[in-house]
Protein backbone atom coordinates (compact mmCIF):
# COMPACT_ATOMS: atom_id res chain seq x y z
CA UNK A 1 0.00 0.00 0.00
CA UNK A 2 1.31 3.43 -0.96
CA UNK A 3 1.50 5.91 1.87
CA UNK A 4 0.23 9.42 1.33
CA UNK A 5 1.64 12.54 2.87
CA UNK A 6 -0.92 13.89 5.38
CA UNK A 7 -2.02 17.52 5.41
CA UNK A 8 -4.05 18.81 8.35
CA UNK A 9 -3.46 22.57 8.26
CA UNK A 10 -3.90 25.42 5.78
CA UNK A 11 -2.06 28.74 5.60
CA UNK A 12 -3.98 31.46 3.72
CA UNK A 13 -2.52 33.00 0.58
CA UNK A 14 0.09 35.51 1.70
CA UNK A 15 0.34 33.75 5.08
CA UNK A 16 3.24 31.48 4.12
CA UNK A 17 6.66 32.19 2.69
CA UNK A 18 9.28 30.47 0.61
CA UNK A 19 8.98 28.13 -2.33
CA UNK A 20 6.23 25.56 -2.63
CA UNK A 21 7.38 21.95 -2.44
CA UNK A 22 4.57 21.05 -4.86
CA UNK A 23 1.31 22.41 -6.27
CA UNK A 24 -2.22 21.05 -6.60
CA UNK A 25 -4.42 22.47 -9.36
CA UNK A 26 -8.11 22.34 -8.41
CA UNK A 27 -11.36 23.66 -9.85
CA UNK A 28 -13.90 25.43 -7.64
CA UNK A 29 -15.66 22.23 -6.53
CA UNK A 30 -12.31 20.56 -5.82
CA UNK A 31 -11.31 23.45 -3.55
CA UNK A 32 -14.12 22.90 -1.03
CA UNK A 33 -13.04 19.86 0.93
CA UNK A 34 -12.55 18.28 4.32
CA UNK A 35 -10.99 14.94 3.48
CA UNK A 36 -9.74 13.97 0.03
CA UNK A 37 -6.73 12.51 -1.75
CA UNK A 38 -4.97 15.17 -3.83
CA UNK A 39 -2.29 14.60 -6.46
CA UNK A 40 0.34 17.27 -6.85
CA UNK A 41 1.80 18.30 -10.21
CA UNK A 42 4.85 16.25 -9.18
CA UNK A 43 2.68 13.12 -9.00
CA UNK A 44 2.95 12.94 -5.20
CA UNK A 45 -0.29 12.01 -3.45
CA UNK A 46 -1.45 13.87 -0.36
CA UNK A 47 -4.24 13.13 2.10
CA UNK A 48 -6.01 16.36 2.98
CA UNK A 49 -7.58 15.58 6.35
CA UNK A 50 -9.09 18.67 7.98
CA UNK A 51 -11.24 18.84 11.10
CA UNK A 52 -14.00 20.50 9.07
CA UNK A 53 -14.60 21.39 5.43
CA UNK A 54 -12.76 24.44 4.19
CA UNK A 55 -12.78 26.45 0.99
CA UNK A 56 -9.29 26.57 -0.45
CA UNK A 57 -8.40 29.72 -2.36
CA UNK A 58 -5.82 30.32 -5.05
CA UNK A 59 -2.43 30.75 -3.37
CA UNK A 60 -3.34 29.03 -0.11
CA UNK A 61 -0.68 26.76 1.32
CA UNK A 62 -1.31 23.21 2.49
CA UNK A 63 1.17 22.70 5.32
CA UNK A 64 3.10 19.44 5.29
CA UNK A 65 3.69 17.84 8.70
CA UNK A 66 7.42 17.39 8.02
CA UNK A 67 7.73 20.99 6.83
CA UNK A 68 7.09 22.56 3.48
CA UNK A 69 4.03 23.79 1.67
CA UNK A 70 1.90 22.54 -1.19
CA UNK A 71 0.45 25.56 -3.01
CA UNK A 72 -3.18 25.58 -4.15
CA UNK A 73 -3.66 26.78 -7.72
CA UNK A 74 -7.18 27.62 -8.92
CA UNK A 75 -7.83 25.81 -12.20
CA UNK A 76 -9.36 27.75 -15.09
CA UNK A 77 -12.96 26.72 -15.78
CA UNK A 78 -15.52 27.49 -18.49
CA UNK A 79 -17.34 30.63 -17.31
CA UNK A 80 -19.59 33.40 -18.51
CA UNK A 81 -18.44 36.97 -18.06
CA UNK A 82 -21.55 39.11 -17.56
CA UNK A 83 -21.37 42.86 -18.18
CA UNK A 84 -23.87 45.68 -18.44
CA UNK A 85 -23.91 49.18 -19.90
CA UNK A 86 -24.36 50.88 -16.52
CA UNK A 87 -23.69 50.12 -12.85
CA UNK A 88 -27.46 49.99 -12.30
CA UNK A 89 -27.78 47.49 -15.14
CA UNK A 90 -25.11 45.27 -13.59
CA UNK A 91 -26.88 45.48 -10.24
CA UNK A 92 -30.14 44.35 -11.89
CA UNK A 93 -28.32 41.43 -13.55
CA UNK A 94 -26.80 40.49 -10.18
CA UNK A 95 -30.31 40.36 -8.76
CA UNK A 96 -31.44 37.97 -11.52
CA UNK A 97 -28.39 35.76 -10.95
CA UNK A 98 -28.93 35.73 -7.17
CA UNK A 99 -32.63 35.05 -7.58
CA UNK A 100 -31.66 31.81 -9.32
CA UNK A 101 -29.25 30.87 -6.50
CA UNK A 102 -26.27 30.75 -8.88
CA UNK A 103 -22.72 30.88 -7.59
CA UNK A 104 -21.27 34.21 -8.73
CA UNK A 105 -17.95 36.01 -8.49
CA UNK A 106 -18.73 39.73 -8.34
CA UNK A 107 -16.44 42.50 -9.54
CA UNK A 108 -17.04 46.22 -9.88
CA UNK A 109 -17.57 45.97 -13.65
CA UNK A 110 -18.58 42.34 -14.28
CA UNK A 111 -19.90 39.13 -12.78
CA UNK A 112 -18.52 35.64 -13.44
CA UNK A 113 -20.80 32.62 -13.36
CA UNK A 114 -20.49 29.03 -14.54
CA UNK A 115 -21.19 28.57 -18.22
CA UNK A 116 -24.85 27.82 -18.89
CA UNK A 117 -26.46 28.64 -22.24
CA UNK A 118 -29.98 28.90 -20.76
CA UNK A 119 -28.86 31.44 -18.15
CA UNK A 120 -26.81 33.30 -20.80
CA UNK A 121 -29.92 33.61 -22.98
CA UNK A 122 -32.01 34.87 -20.05
CA UNK A 123 -29.37 37.45 -19.08
CA UNK A 124 -29.00 38.67 -22.67
CA UNK A 125 -32.75 39.32 -22.69
CA UNK A 126 -32.17 41.46 -19.59
CA UNK A 127 -29.58 43.55 -21.49
CA UNK A 128 -26.39 41.72 -20.48
CA UNK A 129 -23.31 41.49 -22.66
CA UNK A 130 -22.09 37.91 -22.33
CA UNK A 131 -18.65 36.53 -23.17
CA UNK A 132 -17.48 32.94 -22.73
CA UNK A 133 -14.12 32.79 -20.95
CA UNK A 134 -11.84 30.30 -19.21
CA UNK A 135 -10.68 31.58 -15.80
CA UNK A 136 -10.30 30.52 -12.17
CA UNK A 137 -13.65 30.73 -10.36
CA UNK A 138 -13.92 31.88 -6.75
CA UNK A 139 -17.52 32.93 -6.13
CA UNK A 140 -18.88 34.77 -3.12
CA UNK A 141 -19.60 32.55 -0.13
CA UNK A 142 -23.14 33.81 0.31
CA UNK A 143 -25.51 33.58 3.23
CA UNK A 144 -25.24 29.80 3.43
CA UNK A 145 -21.47 29.48 2.92
CA UNK A 146 -20.16 26.66 5.07
CA UNK A 147 -23.59 25.17 5.75
CA UNK A 148 -25.43 22.31 4.14
CA UNK A 149 -28.32 23.89 2.33
CA UNK A 150 -30.67 22.83 -0.42
CA UNK A 151 -33.64 24.27 -2.20
CA UNK A 152 -36.64 22.38 -3.45
CA UNK A 153 -37.89 24.20 -6.52
CA UNK A 154 -40.52 21.61 -7.42
CA UNK A 155 -43.36 23.94 -6.50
Amino acid sequence: MTTMTPITRIAPAGGWAGFAADMVVLDYDGRHRRRVVLTGVSGTRYLLDLAEAAHLRDGDGLLLAEGGVVQVIAKAEPLLEVRAGTPEGLLRLAWHIGNRHLAAQVFEDRILIRRDHVIAHMLEHQGARIREIEAPFDPEGGAYHGHQHSHDHAH
